[in-house]
């Protein structure tokens, strides 16, 4: 068994609304920056598993990410290894 760092970003599906996305890009030009074409703000969870193998951790990962995810109706996460 070896020790995998996994990471899962979780994201606001596009067809819903990111208050907290838009309240930054509305902020943005006040700080002297041009306003983004776009600006979404999600989670970034790292995960250090143990697992046989790489594809053993993504799915261990997978299976964690699947069940703890607050909303899965309106979000959308992607697990990638570090």
């Amino acid at each position: 068994m070896a020790v995998h760092k996994i990471l899962v970003d979780v994201m606001l599906k596009p067809e819903i609304l990111d208050p907290q996305g838009q309240a930054v890009a509305n902020a943005l030009p006040s700080l002297g920056f041009a306003p983004p074409l776009e600006l979404r703000i999600g989670r970034h969870i790292e995960l250090a598993v143990e697992a046989s193998d790489a594809e053993a951790a993504l799915e261990q990962a997978t299976k964690i990410a699947d069940t703890l995810r607050a909303h899965p109706v309106i979000e959308d996460y992607a697990v990638r290894r570090a």
